[in-house]
């Protein structure tokens, strides 16, 4: 059977628009990290994307609609990584190293999310509020961490009664925290916290740390 022409149209038509919101958020989210929700310009986002501001509204809404758009897949990007773990084959104290080790190097490979997330709590949150879709993007990484603790527990490797919601606020702590305040810790204390000889040290520092408060050693 052979295919209406205008169906391969509408196709190449949706791949190009598909490319074109795609460049778009991948040049706001560079933008919005480097001057933050007030100061960066659709003008500029437009520009640098060879698109028009009409063509961004026309895809996103608008200024806010964008800057939404671009936190819904910064966090859809972290939520992916952790739901590609499998953990199931691993003993619980493994599992939970091997998560906070996956968290620490995504946060280093994507320091645009964590300036993205400074930027929004700066706004007390105003924007993730108002998406249904990052509402709901918490529970898988909730949901693993619970699933890994419950297991340790009945195993006996888990002493602690660990919160699923604290074990993820230490892990997400410490891989923050490195790449947020790396440059007012190193005027202060002299240090690099990113630099590639400390990297391995507190990487294993990190997957130390909540093993011993999850297991009392």
């Amino acid at each position: 059977m052979t295919s209406h022409p205008a169906t391969g149209v509408g196709r190449e038509r949706q791949r190009d628009a598909d490319r074109t919101k795609a460049e778009i958020l991948e040049i706001a989210t560079r933008e919005f990290a480097r001057h933050g929700y007030t100061g960066a310009r659709v003008d500029e986002i437009a520009a640098l994307t060879r698109t028009t501001k009409r063509m961004i509204y026309y895809y996103f809404g608008g200024k806010e609609q964008l800057y939404t758009a671009v936190l819904e897949k910064a966090y859809a990007e972290v939520r992916a990584t952790e739901r590609a773990l499998d953990v199931d084959h691993l003993g619980p104290v493994e599992a939970i190293r091997t998560l906070a080790e996956l968290t620490f190097d995504h946060h280093e490979a994507h320091p645009d999310f964590i300036r993205l997330v400074s930027i929004e709590n700066i706004h007390h949150a105003e924007h993730i509020r108002t998406s249904p879709v990052l509402a709901s993007l918490g529970t898988p990484a909730l949901d693993l961490i619970t699933r890994i603790l419950e297991a340790g527990r009945e195993s006996g490797d888990f002493t602690a009664s660990a919160d699923a919601t604290d074990v993820h606020m230490a892990i997400s702590s410490f891989c923050f925290f490195r790449i947020s305040n790396q440059h007012t810790f190193h005027a202060l204390f002299g240090r690099d916290l990113t630099a590639a000889k400390h990297r391995t040290r507190h990487r294993r520092m990190l997957g130390d740390m909540i093993v011993a408060y999850l297991t009392g050693t």
